[in-house]
């Protein structure tokens, strides 16, 4: 028998190393900036074609390459940065990877212009699938300018597997901001099918902040400033009225590098303890500086996630610098003093006699007394018994509290087996009863029926949703005054590919420039909802369901905004009110679960109840 391990081609090793570093177009990106911040630029300017497929160009006027730098730094393993292994124990800049430019030539097309200050001349190379086709000198400015054509056009089975341009885009733009909030001193420009989509001048930090999430944002950011030893943290965070249920802004840099930092998060979350609402979460953009031999950022291919030396002190310090400077700035509730009515508080000396307050009092005071007449008067209690016995010849009723306290209502484990009531088998000339703010109690010829009146809500809005969107026949209700909202580029670009979905919803939106939009009608019916709140849950649900399958879109977002303004727990129904949705609810073809699949109503049947009195 033959042997049978051998080498890998360099072509085939340079696509299983590209599958490590590049997975989406935004890879590309990250590594191509990364480079060029490296190099020095004060300018860098992107520009795409396709969410990145058919085009990436990354321009920055940076040093450049020489001849000889520019064809090696296509090889694998070729580096600037590390010259033993010591040295990547102490890195001080990110494009450090060796088989960047080497996984993205072994994957797409690409051609390389640049050129050194003190040349007359640039070079030009062009490669395809890590095959240098030509190299020539030719002249262009200082700078690096690359051009990455075709993504994975040799990998055939990467490329199927992206997703939507939108889905695509949202990532870049993603990986975008992360770079540009750490590099505030650099110029970004971020074109999409010749539209200009970001333009960044260079500024402080918070104006970058700003320059990205919107003015809003302005008024909302505590600045943080501690230098320890260990570790200098610097940036912002948001104060505690500023939280959000979706989609917070939540940065965490070291060394001028973006990372994911569970432990670190918890300190942060600790910090607002008391302060925000449960299923609310704190914007932050907190910047670490530590000494780059007590982390090691080679841990996760993508290098988002960091082991730190000291994080244990590490986190008390960014506990105890969030906690200051939310008190500092007056974020944290604080007893005021300074009240014009406050009692006196007598000064203690030395050897003063310490007295008890006294405390004056009528002794003879009755408060069941009148003050008209000396004795009580008469009460008829015989008048509260009236109609008492009349009501007991109807059919029996359970009281909520009863009924709460005393039933053990169990939920049946497999829904779609659940027997429903039709709506004729509903005794609707009892009365129902809302238990605990949250269930619907109804009595059926069955037994008792629990209808969740949040879940049974959520059905009725689905069905209707979805009926409007599938005959584009949404009912508007404008608003009084049009509601602004401020979307980072990432959720703007979302927000952007269903503006025709959520119009026909009834929504109606104006783009106000720089990711800003006016909010000119609602869909009927949800009035008083929180209006950016149903905006970042329809964008969340449509980044993650990827925009790939219309019709499951147009679920996911009707959906979305179903839950955003069905009725929440612990709203008081009236009697009509609670007719309504049980009406509603089993004219549906599906009243036993939500769109999701979770149970709206739980059924107690006779044979059961009978049991628990034996």
């Amino acid at each position: 028998m033959g042997d049978i391990i051998q080498l890998l081609p360099d072509s085939v090793a340079n696509q299983i190393a590209a599958g490590e570093v590049i997975q989406r177009p935004a890879s590309v990106i990250k590594e191509l900036i990364e480079n060029a911040i490296d190099a020095g630029a004060t300018q860098i300017d992107v520009f795409l074609k396709d969410a990145g497929r058919t085009l990436i160009q990354v321009i920055d006027n940076g040093k450049g390459m020489s001849c000889t730098d520019a064809r090696m730094a296509f090889e694998r393993h070729a580096t600037s940065k590390i010259r033993k292994a010591d040295d990547l124990f102490a890195l001080h800049t990110m494009g450090f990877r060796g088989e960047a430019l080497a996984s993205i030539a072994a994957i797409a097309q690409v051609e390389l212009r640049t050129r050194r200050p003190e040349d007359e001349t640039g070079t030009y190379l062009c490669l395809s699938g890590c095959k240098v086709e030509s190299q020539e000198a030719v002249s262009c400015p200082q700078g690096c300018n690359f051009l990455v054509k075709n993504l994975f056009f040799n990998v055939p089975a990467r490329r199927k597997f992206l997703k939507s341009n939108q889905t695509e885009m949202n990532n870049i733009l993603t990986e975008f901001e992360r770079i540009a909030l750490v590099n505030h001193q650099i110029r970004f420009s971020l074109h999409h099918n010749d539209v200009l989509v970001l333009h960044l001048d260079p500024s402080s930090v918070r104006q970058r902040i700003v320059a990205l999430f919107g003015k809003g944002l302005n008024q909302q950011l505590l600045p943080i400033e501690v230098q320890t030893s260990l570790v200098s943290v610097s940036g912002f965070v948001g104060k505690p009225d500023s939280s959000r249920a979706r989609n917070p802004l939540q940065y965490f840099f070291v060394n001028g590098r973006y990372m994911r930092h569970p432990y670190f998060h918890k300190a942060v979350m600790q910090s607002y303890d008391q302060l925000i609402p449960v299923g609310k979460m704190p914007n932050y953009f907190l910047y670490l500086e530590v000494d780059s031999s007590t982390i090691d950022v080679n841990i996760h291919p993508t290098k988002t996630e960091i082991k730190f030396e000291n994080e244990q002190p590490i986190w008390q310090i960014i506990f105890a610098a969030v906690k200051e400077s939310l008190g500092k700035f007056n974020a944290v509730p604080s007893i005021d003093f300074d009240m014009e009515d406050a009692p006196e508080i007598p000064t203690l000396r030395k050897g003063m006699e310490v007295k008890p307050p006294q405390v004056s009092y009528n002794p003879s005071y009755n408060p069941f007394q009148s003050t008209s007449t000396p004795k009580r008067q008469h009460l008829d209690w015989a008048k509260l018994y009236e109609g008492f016995e009349t009501n007991r010849e109807k059919p029996e009723r359970l009281s909520a509290t009863a009924i709460s306290d005393s039933l053990q209502i169990q939920e049946q484990t497999e829904p779609q087996q659940m027997q429903i009531e039709s709506v004729e088998n509903i005794n609707t000339g009892y009365q129902h009863l809302q238990v605990k703010g949250k269930y619907i109690l109804t009595s059926v010829k069955s037994g008792i029926m629990l209808i969740d009146q949040h879940r049974a809500h959520v059905r009725i809005l689905f069905d209707r949703y979805i009926k409007q969107i599938s005959s584009r026949q949404g009912v508007p209700q404008r608003l009084l005054f049009p509601e602004i909202i401020h979307l980072p580029a990432s959720q703007a670009v979302v927000l952007e590919s269903i503006m025709e979905d959520i119009a026909f919803l009834g929504f109606e939106l104006s783009d106000m420039g720089n990711f800003s939009y006016a909010v000119n009608a609602i869909p009927e019916g949800s009035e008083g909802a929180d209006v950016n709140a149903m905006i970042q849950q329809m964008i969340e649900t449509a980044t993650q369901k990827g925009l790939d399958v219309k019709s499951d879109m147009h679920k996911a977002i009707a959906l979305s905004l179903a839950e955003s303004t069905a009725i929440p727990y612990g709203q008081v129904l009236s009697e009509a009110d609670m007719e309504l949705i049980i009406d509603t609810l089993f004219a549906s073809p599906e009243p036993g679960l939500t769109p999701d699949g979770k149970p709206t109503l739980s059924l107690l049947g006779n044979e059961e109840i009978a049991k628990r009195f034996r």
